[in-house]
């Protein structure tokens, strides 16, 4: 049984969850759900809460149909009931409007940009952006668009006071790797040119491509963070979750793989932050 009491808050530790694909067709002891299931059950187990639990988005399998979120809002249910706080965003899987329709609390009653699922979650050591880059539904890039890229860099440079962190689902098209970048964000160009010279900007933290690794762009780290739901093939990645280790001049990533036996489970990697 999970233990749904409220934990003590730990205000420099991170969850991220990337992909869970879930679908109201899923059995129940499917991989995709227990995928998700066991990483709640792990983080509800902790003794400490992180400050925030980041779904990088994709949170539906296919086209985002009102059933894939009620079922993921039951899996995630017993992070909210032990008072955790959860931060949802969309991936090109995603539908905001059966989105909004089904988790009518997370759509902002004045939206600071026009339809789009953003946030600035605010922690002692960094302020995480958390961005929209849902631009068409099941179609593979996405864009972050002109009027959030406007809001962003305002957004910046009225919270410079501490390093930033942008969550994107979407693989950039600068650094990382090049065979995806026609899948990735398509205006990573203009955004690059926000975010360059604005030093306090540390990270570009994503999903989408369903496997990990880590890259420097400039001095800008970029983090290619594990899928919760499945991989493409199992013979290179898994699925797992990450913790993010906030500290005042970096980070500490920390992956959990849901196959405990995989080399990627338990590894550490720490980030100096650019000056």
């Amino acid at each position: 049984m999970l233990k749904n009491k409220i934990a003590e808050t730990d205000e420099n530790w991170v969850a991220i969850l990337n992909d869970p694909h879930i679908a109201a067709s899923q059995l129940p002891d499917a991989p995709i759900p227990s995928n998700l299931r066991s990483t709640v059950a792990w983080l509800c187990a902790q003794p400490k809460a992180p400050a925030a639990v980041v779904v990088n988005g994709d949170l539906a399998m296919f086209d985002g149909q009102p059933g894939d979120y009620e079922y993921f809002a039951r899996l995630i249910k017993p992070l909210r009931d032990a008072g955790k706080a959860v931060y949802l965003m969309m991936g090109n899987h995603d539908d905001r409007s059966v989105f909004y329709n089904v988790l009518e609390e997370e759509k902002s009653s004045v939206p600071t940009v026009t339809f789009r699922q953003i946030r600035i979650v605010q922690l002692p050591h960094a302020n995480l952006f958390l961005l929209d880059s849902l631009k068409q539904q099941i179609v593979a890039p996405g864009e972050l668009g002109e009027e959030q890229r406007h809001w962003l860099s305002q957004a910046l440079d009225e919270h410079a006071d501490k390093p930033a962190l942008l969550f994107v689902h979407h693989n950039p098209r600068f650094g990382g790797e090049p065979e995806h970048f026609p899948g990735g964000l398509e205006d990573s160009e203009e955004l690059w040119k926000i975010i360059a010279p604005r030093k306090q900007v540390k990270a570009y933290i994503h999903g989408h491509i369903h496997h990990c690794n880590f890259f420097e762009y400039e001095g800008m780290h970029l983090l290619n963070l594990p899928s919760v739901g499945y991989v493409a093939d199992e013979k290179i990645s898994t699925t797992g979750w990450t913790m993010l280790r906030l500290k005042e001049e970096g980070a500490e990533i920390t992956i959990h793989t849901h196959r405990a036996d995989h080399e990627w489970n338990g590894t550490r990697k720490y980030l100096r932050w650019r000056k």
